[in-house]
């Protein structure tokens, strides 16, 4: 089985993509792992989708809006940041804009006067890092052991000893399924009225389905117009989510309603 994730190795998404594939192939866009899955380029894809601090990765959850695709599995990560240099002398800090958020406390107290750049990804940043000796970088503490010069300045730099990362694996839309503990819903009412967001939650509340995650994107239609991401702690096998989705589906009976798939969570332990 192949899977495409985020590049270069040495990223997070490179070590949730381990757990799924022997071979992983790597791109620099989510938009691109979802479509490529979509396309039967590759039989999964590993996208992040969520972090304990920074909250949902936004492109990904647009991915799965625009293109029709299975979400088989969930896989949780920890996220271990350390900052990497040639020598504590540099000037610049460079990774993926995520990883630089979730250090913002440690890099505001010891690094107030270091410029930040925004790469795209932690693996990109520490290329930067292993060319020049004024860039440091912040990345995985064994970026620092892969045959380079790099050395770990400091570890564990996350804000929160807690930070984790919640991946999602997609597969082509034929192999979805509705087994598993969680399940991923996205919902495009096309209408907009005093009690439409009560509406669509009620139907699970009044079955006991425990809603883990709801979030509004621009569906991209006209200003003010909603697509609604939805993950429910019950599977599709369920009599009771299938009739909460029949009370969806009515209320959205001018839009649509996207059954992304039932799966089981998974820790991935460094």
């Amino acid at each position: 089985m192949k899977a495409l994730t985020l590049g270069p190795t040495g990223t997070y998404s490179h070590r949730a993509a381990t757990a799924v594939a022997d071979e992983v192939a790597f791109t620099e866009s989510v938009t691109a792992i979802v479509e490529a899955v979509a396309g039967g380029e590759y039989d999964r894809g590993v996208v992040p989708v969520e972090n304990s601090i920074e909250g949902s990765v936004t492109e990904s959850l647009d991915a799965f809006a625009e293109h029709d695709v299975a979400v088989v599995r969930e896989l949780i990560t920890p996220i271990r940041h350390a900052l990497l240099a040639q020598s504590p002398d540099f000037e610049l800090i460079a990774s993926h804009a995520q990883a630089l958020a979730q250090c913002r406390d440690y890099l505001d107290a010891e690094y107030p006067d270091a410029d930040l750049e925004a790469v795209a990804s932690t693996a990109r940043g520490v290329g930067r890092a292993r060319e020049d000796p004024s860039v440091a970088a912040i990345g995985h503490p064994e970026n620092a052991t892969n045959g380079t010069d790099l050395a770990v300045l400091a570890k564990d730099i996350q804000d929160q000893s807690s930070n984790a990362t919640r991946f999602l694996v997609v597969a082509p839309e034929s192999e979805r399924s509705e087994g598993g503990g969680k399940t991923s819903l996205i919902v495009y009412p096309n209408v907009d009225y005093p009690g439409l967001l009560l509406e669509m939650l009620e139907p699970f509340a009044e079955r006991n389905i425990n809603m883990t995650r709801v979030e509004s994107r621009p569906s991209g239609e006209r200003l003010g117009d909603y697509v609604f991401h939805i993950d429910i702690a019950a599977g599709l096998y369920e009599d009771r989510t299938q009739d909460a989705l029949d009370e969806i589906e009515t209320i959205a009976e001018d839009g649509w309603v996207r059954r992304l798939g039932s799966y089981d969570t998974e820790h991935v332990v460094e």
